[in-house]
């Protein structure tokens, strides 16, 4: 039951993270953003689990908690918003949502007729509705290079991780994590424009509050246990889910259109999602032989 909260909690609230950071960079500069953010995100994250009186990060674990903090949080939130100046946001949404098939291959996962099914429908559920949307289909091979390469950081950091990592302290782990992807950011702005370049406003005030509290706090804590919890490619269907909450909280909170398009690639997400989890509820078949 846990692992099903947990993946409803990082289905929806990483389905907001983009309305969020596009008020956030109203007034700051990429990097500095990640720097911010994830300091802050670190320290809270670290003060609560001390409260709570958790387990502390194992010595052992230090390293290779660093080494996910880089991958997820540095290197593949850079590569997206580097490779973003030059391939549209919808096609960049779409690259991203390969992430299933990286770890189906990384994790060398043994899927079922079924499984694979699922994880072509969502994929290809994702570019229905995204592309209907987004008529700039900006393509470069830099920018798309930068963005597939993300895709595997991503999935080498998570998958990493989950062979390395054996302490039990989930808060402490992700303030690790936090912290040093905000380090990292930290060394990166004096490169990239600074902090800011506009000042900061009660509203970009107010998506900092959201990014900290529910995007790292909740999102990213939810991510880690699932990813220990659930099979890689069953747990990452949540990448197919976050452009569906995107687009309907556009068409609530910004009035857009909403199209029979965008109705059919959201039926045909939605079918690759329970495709890809039936097949993962069900037993291994046992061995004969």
């Amino acid at each position: 039951m846990k692992a099903w909260i947990a993946y409803v909690a990082v289905s929806l609230v990483w389905g907001a993270f983009f309305f969020g950071v596009a008020i956030a960079n109203e007034s700051f500069h990429p990097f500095g953003l990640v720097a911010v953010r994830y300091l802050v995100s670190g320290v809270v994250t670290l003060s609560l689990s001390r409260a709570m009186g958790e387990e502390a990060p194992r010595w052992a674990d230090l390293p290779h908690l660093m080494v996910q903090g880089f991958c997820l949080l540095t290197a593949a939130g850079f590569l997206v918003s580097w490779g973003e100046h030059t391939v549209s946001s919808g096609v960049a949404a779409v690259l991203c949502s390969t992430t299933p098939l990286f770890y189906a291959v990384m994790g060398r996962e043994r899927l079922g007729g079924w499984s694979w099914a699922g994880l072509v429908l969502g994929l290809g559920g994702v570019a229905v509705l995204l592309l209907s949307r987004d008529h700039n289909h900006r393509l470069n091979p830099l920018g798309t290079a930068a963005i597939m390469t993300a895709v595997f950081a991503w999935a080498f950091g998570t998958l990493h991780g989950r062979k390395h990592v054996r302490g039990k302290g989930l808060l402490g782990q992700v303030g690790v994590q936090m912290l040093t992807g905000g380090l990292m950011g930290l060394v990166l702005v004096p490169f990239t424009g600074g902090f800011l370049h506009a000042p900061i406003s009660g509203r970009v005030l107010l998506a900092m509050a959201i990014l900290v509290l529910a995007v790292d706090l909740i999102g990213f804590s939810s991510f880690l246990y699932l990813s220990r919890t659930w099979p890689p490619t069953r747990m990452s269907t949540y990448v197919y889910i976050n452009p569906v909450v995107g687009v309907l909280l556009g068409c609530l909170v910004l009035k857009e259109h909403f199209t029979g398009v965008m109705f059919l690639g959201m039926a045909v997400i939605l079918v690759g999602v329970a495709l890809l989890q039936l097949a993962g509820d069900r037993p291994p078949a046992p061995e004969t032989g």
